[in-house]
């Protein structure tokens, strides 16, 4: 079904905007310099000249997109997989919210390991100020993504929210497809991964039936993310100090480029994706008030994400050191507890601030790991 107008400035391209479009982002200077950082120059080379002829989003995506992620994946991590993509249905169109902890991994991989097991790959949603270049905003519009405004005023932010939720639901009910989005606006630095009620008010909107009944239209489908490490890490717990020490502190675009380009050429170990069983909510939600609505919708999210994390022993040290306990130190040794410190304190190292806290910083990059362990047992009830 062909997308409405009223959404063309948010919307993902067409199929018949591919021919136009992919030959302008593939001889941007940006892209050929991100290509040899993956490939290497000899091969980025060989790859722009041998590309076959794109007609569709679909041959994109096969041609650029999963040739790149296979070589990025190749490159910088030891496995990537996807769990539980037995429960997705080829023929329905499904809401897969997830914790964010890449820029653009999270989303790209998750769509790499649904192509690899015969899945349409899903719409992203990405924030526009993410879309620091023009080729960037063609870049992600061609790769099925859909842009989410995040300025204007109170009243502006309200239509964009509108029409963001009347879109989301439109690409899953009417046309079938699947959607990729963040549980929450940007990424939770600490780790602890919350739904943000707002993402679920704003996907209420567009619900012209009860509040239950909209929500399940969109057949969520909470995903687990969990990196063994994180490229990202000390960038994120440096922010956490600058935000603490200046109240009016805020990244700049270039911190932006560099936490997305650190993010997919730093080296990240395991990575899992586990897709939980789709959420249904009863009618008995509805006799709830409008906030307990949305926060219990929220607080099923975040129980099916927690329990689903997939742990690698840095969870658990980080854990134990975060709290002083030694809860989980049957879930490690002493030769990976010292290795893991030792990669802490070269993070920590990597940071350059007038007035480095170090303590402060150690502590937030133990939270960081360690939540995700933290919150797994509690949503167990351990």
């Amino acid at each position: 079904m062909k997308t409405p107008q009223e959404f063309d400035d948010i919307r993902a391209f067409n199929d018949d905007e591919v021919q136009l479009i992919v030959p302008e982002i593939l001889k941007q200077p940006q892209i050929v310099s991100i290509l040899n950082m993956i490939l290497g120059e000899d091969l980025a080379e060989y790859f722009l000249r041998t590309l076959a002829p794109m007609n569709c989003i679909k041959d994109f995506q096969r041609e650029v997109i999963i040739a790149l992620l296979a070589a990025l994946e190749h490159k910088t991590c030891k496995s990537v997989n996807l769990y539980g993509a037995e429960k997705i249905s080829h023929d329905e169109g499904h809401l897969f919210i997830s914790n964010h902890r890449d820029i653009v991994l999270d989303s790209a991989f998750l769509n790499e390991h649904l192509f690899y097991k015969g899945f349409d790959t899903t719409q992203i949603g990405i924030g526009n100020n993410l879309l620091i270049y023009p080729w960037i905003e063609k870049l992600v519009r061609i790769n099925k993504s859909f842009i989410v405004k995040r300025d204007g005023s109170i009243k502006e932010q309200l239509l964009i929210s509108k029409k963001l939720s009347k879109y989301i639901r439109f690409v899953i009910c009417e046309n079938k497809e699947s959607v990729w989005l963040a549980q929450r606006e940007g990424r939770a630095k600490d780790s602890d991964d919350r739904t943000q009620h707002s993402v679920i008010k704003m996907l209420a909107m567009s619900a012209d039936k009860d509040f239950v009944s909209g929500i399940n239209e969109l057949k969520i489908m909470p995903v687990s993310i969990n990196y063994e490490y994180d490229p990202c890490d000390y960038l994120k717990a440096k922010e956490m100090q600058q935000k603490r020490d200046d109240a009016n502190f805020a990244k700049s675009p270039a911190d932006d480029l560099f936490s997305m380009q650190s993010g997919i050429m730093g080296p990240k170990g395991r990575v899992s994706f586990v897709v939980s069983n789709q959420l249904e909510f009863s009618d008995e939600v509805n006799k709830l008030g409008r906030q307990e609505m949305v926060t219990y919708v929220a607080e099923q999210i975040d129980k099916a994400i927690h329990l689903n994390y997939i742990l690698y022993p840095n969870n658990y040290i980080a854990a134990d050191l975060f709290t002083g306990a030694s809860k989980f130190s049957d879930k490690y040794d002493s030769e990976q507890k010292a290795r893991f410190m030792s990669y802490i304190q070269s993070r920590i190292d990597m940071i350059n601030l007038p007035g480095k806290d170090e303590d402060f910083l150690r502590k937030q990059l133990y939270a960081m790991y360690g939540n995700p362990a933290l919150n797994k047992a509690a949503a167990e009830g351990k």
